[in-house]
């Protein structure tokens, strides 16, 4: 699983909340940042599409009424502009009526 494949779903959970985490593994560096960007870009797209279209359903039907997250889990930590990356992207998701979080694995 890698936030360069695009057309995969990382990691589909359910957390004891009930809530469905649909899971982005991202172990990139921020080295270019655009270019970084354009990858998550393109797998939240992916992910948005996974749901929005039903499809979420038919592969885990236990997510039928439930909240869904989109959480992404960085190796490093995000520039500034990565940051404001995913200040846009949380909107954009959550417009959609999705929570939105993201966090860096500390060592």
């Amino acid at each position: 699983m890698s936030v360069e494949r695009f057309g995969l779903v990382d990691i589909v959970s359910i957390d004891q909340a009930g809530c469905v985490i649909l899971s982005v593994s991202d172990h990139l560096d921020w080295s270019d940042s655009l270019e970084h960007q354009q990858i998550l870009q393109e797998k939240l797209n992916r992910y948005l599409a996974f749901v929005e279209s039903g499809e979420i359903l038919e592969t885990y039907p236990n997510a039928k009424g439930r909240p869904i997250s989109f959480d992404i889990v960085f190796k490093f930590r995000p520039d500034r502009e990565g940051e404001e990356f995913l200040s846009r992207a949380k909107a954009v998701v959550e417009s959609a009526g999705f929570e939105f979080r993201y966090k860096v694995l500390t060592k």
